[in-house]
């Protein structure tokens, strides 16, 4: 079985779709930790886990989105 070639105008788009929306995915989640503990007066261990488990989420919504994104621009 033949590899087809490596489609650059997608990957870019990808890559570069993966940095915008990451970006904005991580600076949200670190925010909102930020402003609920900050809100509900909750504590710096609590306002780092609250970041934590919001980046973690952040981070599992941009793979999901990558996969969707790779299905739509393949890049082979």
């Amino acid at each position: 079985m033949a590899v087809r070639p490596l489609n650059t105008t997608n990957l870019i788009t990808l890559i570069s779709v993966a940095i915008l929306v990451g970006t904005e995915l991580i600076a949200l989640a670190l925010a909102a930790g930020w402003a609920l503990a900050g809100l509900f007066d909750l504590g710096k261990v609590v306002e780092y886990g609250l970041m934590g488990s919001f980046t973690a989420l952040a981070l599992y919504g941009l793979y999901r989105f990558m996969q969707r994104a790779a299905s739509v621009e393949p890049i082979r």
